[in-house]
């Protein structure tokens, strides 16, 4: 069993308390759907409740701290302090329309020597519904629970199974995405698309995706998950595969082999 540290347990327990709060309010949502007011409001005050949950314990527990919120945006904590990267519900679209998928995600990211934010030193993805408590420190390792996590072994590209993001109204390059598909699909054994970015990653971590890739996610989508799939012996890059995805925006991660062979796919896709 990983000795958990500290920061773990405080993560631990907010996103727990949170959690609780967004399955209370789920349990909800199916009741209105046959409103003429419809769910959208209550799910957007579900989304803020759990935020504050989480600001309010997390303050508590480490006062000095900074913090990049989805909803509120960024607060700025003590001088050379780390900062919390918090998303309060990843799949709000899943969580409006009652479907069991979406997730809190938390990071810790370090301040850098000379100002702005560097690596991210801890990072937690929790699916409230499930129970299922994602987690990695820096260097430590990535864990579901206490059981330690890998990613797949899987060598074959035509063996795999690949997640993603679909661009949709307002939001994405419709185009691009296209072109990645269309050189990606015929090679894998399946593609998948369930809405939540963060749980995405943690499950590539535990092994259960074999790839991934999307474009235009926020840092809180993806802050914590990345560093669950690179303690896992992953690898996440951009699409050119440089090692700072969220300053492009772009998201690709695998395995050591299937990144390498995702990679020639979807540069190739992207200079036709």
């Amino acid at each position: 069993m990983p000795a958990r540290s500290a920061v773990i347990t405080v993560m631990d327990r907010a996103a727990r308390k949170a959690g609780r709060s967004l399955a209370r309010d789920f349990s909800e949502v199916e009741h209105l759907q046959v409103s003429k007011k419809g769910p959208a409001d209550f799910v957007s005050k579900a989304d803020q409740r759990a935020e504050r949950i989480l600001y309010d314990e997390l303050l508590a527990v480490r006062p000095g701290w900074g913090f990049l919120l989805e909803e509120a945006g960024e607060i700025a904590g003590e001088e050379g302090m780390p900062r919390w990267v918090i998303d309060p519900l990843d799949g709000t679209s899943n969580f409006l329309h009652g479907i069991p998928h979406f997730a809190i995600s938390i990071a810790v990211q370090e301040p850098k020597p000379g100002g702005g934010w560097g690596e991210v030193s801890a990072g937690m993805v929790y699916q409230p519904l499930t129970d299922d408590l994602f987690w990695a420190e820096k260097d430590r390792g990535a864990f579901l629970h206490d059981r330690r996590l890998q990613v797949s072994a899987r060598r074959n590209l035509s063996e795999t199974l690949i997640a993603t993001g679909i661009p949709f109204k307002g939001h994405g390059d419709l185009d691009r995405f296209n072109a990645i598909f269309n050189a990606v699909a015929p090679q894998v054994a399946g593609i998948r698309r369930f809405g939540a970015a963060s749980l995405d990653l943690a499950w590539l971590a535990a092994g259960r995706y074999d790839g991934f890739w999307e474009a235009d996610l926020q840092s809180w989508d993806v802050a914590a998950g990345i560093l669950i799939v690179r303690e896992a012996k992953g690898f996440v890059t951009d699409f050119r595969g440089g090692s700072q995805p969220i300053e492009r925006s772009e998201f690709l991660a695998a395995n050591d082999a299937i990144h390498s062979k995702l990679h020639k796919i979807v540069a190739g896709a992207l200079r036709g």
